[in-house]
């Protein structure tokens, strides 16, 4: 029998509820449990596909071709574990399933209410691949209070119900203010938030103190007594260096202990947490530094390039090197300031995009790359524009651009054959979906056995994660064969180029895939693990 374990947040949002999500996960593991993690988003969007990562963050992509929160990236990265299509829900996808339902007379002509016909999708979303695990812990998006999460709710009040108590538990994280005037730590707003909790029938078994500063016996006293639970399980949660650390700090606040008590389960006294007391001492380790500019456009909300942050501090673990990240707005960027701006970084990174806005800037970027043996590494767009400089600049087609940007052009890159109907830029249209119509999710790729990427992937045949509409133009391949840029790796069925690399460069490479969303903390992605090491020979 399946346990579930609901995480909700409290008081403000942003708390870290993906991360405690994944730490617990993590921990349940170590214990020898089976276990599966989903995401539920109240919001009315069907998926983040097409919200801004300046307002969502990144947007995550699973191996079965979701478009998901970021958060699926963390349990990924915690655990080891694949997310799947399955494993996140929105609000907008439960309303299209309902009202698909309704128009199809499924509901008998009855009144179609949030109550029962709302919740129970929630409640068959979450149930769904019960007999596969031990746990299912679900995080619910947003915070207790919020209208668009009542619903979600009201479905986990009724499952604690149905499901049995003994089989359901309660974990709520919330803010515990420091009032720095004061000196003293606020209880106040926890105490609030789990009387909003209760007021829709969920009692919180055990509530996370997110905080700066220790939470001292007296807090952890008061706030067990206005919240009716044990003192033992009000835990600290305080605000550390590494979210790699947290599974270790749970760990010492014996929260693995109290969840598997508390649900009647067996506990291991010397349970194996080698792995992340590994990536503890590996973080002692570190020492010396090498910048790594990223050249986007997003620089303003770094959550939106959240699982590029984390591969390079998995290459840094690797290294014991400090990798220093220097974020460049490209749409400041013209060939007068490049020199200017990347003077002193060790490696350049191009990563992911969409439109056209700072794509000029970026080109100048890879060109100064490419012309000064600095190394570069370009993530999906950045390999599409690294094309694009080549193009001009070595194979001098003046009008060498993405039909993304310009439908004129010399289309070195170019609409997918399958995506033209419904994509191309000529027949856009206010009723046109854009949502989901891309290259998504795992796709096998196969290296040439003499290149740069083989060498760092230490194999022939690999598998990455694709977000994009646009491709390499077969056409062009000889052109850039002859002229020293490498088609280094090719899918499977010899119809998309995946990456390139520039022959005469110490370390030039470019994919079309995100190799970002595969890395982990114990499994560094071999393409950062590699880039990083060439950066560092750089240094003097």
């Amino acid at each position: 029998m399946a346990r579930f374990i609901f995480i909700t947040g409290g008081v403000v949002s942003s708390l870290g509820k993906g991360i405690s999500t994944s730490s617990i996960a993590a921990l349940l593991q170590a214990h020898g449990y089976k276990l599966r993690i989903k995401k539920l988003d109240p919001y009315l969007n069907v998926d983040p596909g097409t919200m801004s990562p300046l307002q969502h963050g990144e947007v995550f992509v699973t191996d079965d071709g979701a478009e998901t929160d970021m958060d699926l990236g963390h349990y990924e990265r915690f655990t080891g574990i694949a997310s799947r299509k399955s494993d996140s829900v929105t609000s907008g996808q439960i309303y299209s399933k309902l009202l698909a339902k309704e128009r199809a007379g499924d509901y008998l002509g009855g009144t179609v209410q949030v109550i029962p016909h709302v919740t129970d999708l929630i409640k068959e979303f979450i149930l769904d691949g019960k007999e596969e695990v031990d746990f299912m812990l679900c995080e619910i998006g947003g915070t207790v209070g919020d209208i668009e999460g009542l619903p979600y709710f009201e479905a986990i009040r009724q499952l604690g119900y149905e499901l049995e108590k003994e089989n359901v538990l309660y974990v709520h994280l919330t803010l515990i203010p420091y009032l720095r005037s004061a000196s003293e730590l606020k209880t106040k707003p926890t105490q609030h938030s789990v009387k909003e909790l209760r007021s829709i029938g969920i009692q919180p078994d055990i509530i996370l103190c997110r905080g700066e500063k220790k939470l001292m016996h007296n807090e952890r006293k008061k706030i067990g007594l206005f919240c009716n639970i044990k003192e033992e399980n009000v835990i600290q949660s305080q605000d550390v260096n590494s979210i790699y650390d947290i599974p270790l700090d749970y760990h010492e606040e014996r929260l693995d202990y109290q969840i598997l008590k508390s649900l009647n389960l067996p506990y291991k006294q010397d349970v194996d947490l080698s792995v992340w007391r590994s990536i503890k001492n590996n973080q002692s380790l570190i020492q010396g530094r090498v910048k790594i500019a990223i050249v986007g456009k997003y620089d303003s909300y770094q959550d939106s390039y959240k699982s590029l942050i984390e591969s390079f501090k998995h290459a840094e673990l690797f290294h014991k090197r400090k990798v220093e990240l220097v974020w460049v707005n490209s749409e400041n960027l013209t060939a007068s300031n490049v020199v200017e701006k990347l003077k002193n970084v060790n490696g350049i990174v191009v990563p992911g995009g969409f439109g056209k806005r700072g794509v000029e800037g970026k080109i100048e970027v890879i060109k100064f790359a490419r012309t000064q043996k600095i190394p570069f590494l370009g993530i999906c767009l950045g390999m599409q524009l690294a094309v694009i400089e080549y193009a001009r600049n070595v194979l001098n087609l003046e009008n060498a651009n993405s039909t993304e940007f310009d439908i004129h052009c010399q289309n070195v890159i170019d609409i997918m054959d399958d995506q033209i109907e419904g994509n191309n830029l000529e027949k856009l249209s206010e009723t046109r979906e854009i949502g989901g119509t891309m290259r998504l999710g795992s796709y096998k790729c196969q290296l040439k056995t003499n290149s740069k990427i083989h060498k760092a992937y230490g194999k022939t045949f690999i598998e990455e994660r694709h977000r994009h509409r646009y491709e390499f133009n077969g056409d062009f391949k000889k052109s850039f064969e002859s002229s020293g840029l490498s088609l280094a790796g090719i899918s499977l069925d010899n119809k998309y180029v995946e990456t390139i690399e520039v022959d005469e460069h110490p370390w030039f490479i470019a994919v079309q895939f995100h190799p970002e969303y595969k890395s982990k903390p114990f499994e560094p992605h071999p393409l950062f693990v590699s880039f990083v090491d060439c950066a560092i020979k750089t240094i003097a």
